[in-house]
């Protein structure tokens, strides 16, 4: 499992790519953490060219994590690969984003 740290500032985005199994029937999931009001989680759309990807070819995933004002918080993300309809198998992958969001006093 890899661990990353970063700093965002309030309404900063940050771009995680991470390889997808949907073939195998793997998704992405996340959970959010600590000061979890400080940011949000969202997929971004698909890249055009994973469409002609072969089958059971792996497929990069994109998500964007987007700093929230007014900052002033820590938040921890954890991404697990799993199967969905073995909701007791442990995850194929996981990928944790520790997120630091400085409080933005006043912006010139």
């Amino acid at each position: 499992m890899e661990v990353r740290s970063i700093v965002l500032v309030p309404d900063e985005p940050y771009e995680l790519r991470l390889t997808g199994r949907g073939a195998r029937g793997y998704v992405w999931t996340w959970q959010v953490t600590g000061d979890a009001d400080t940011v949000a989680v969202a997929e971004a759309a698909a890249d055009p060219a994973a469409a002609e990807a072969p089958p059971g070819a792996p497929v990069e995933r994109i998500y964007v994590v987007r700093a929230r004002p007014p900052g002033g918080g820590r938040a921890r993300i954890r991404f697990a690969q799993v199967r969905p309809p073995y909701p007791d198998e442990a995850p194929y992958d996981e990928f944790v984003l520790d997120v630091e969001v400085p409080a933005v006093t006043g912006r010139s």
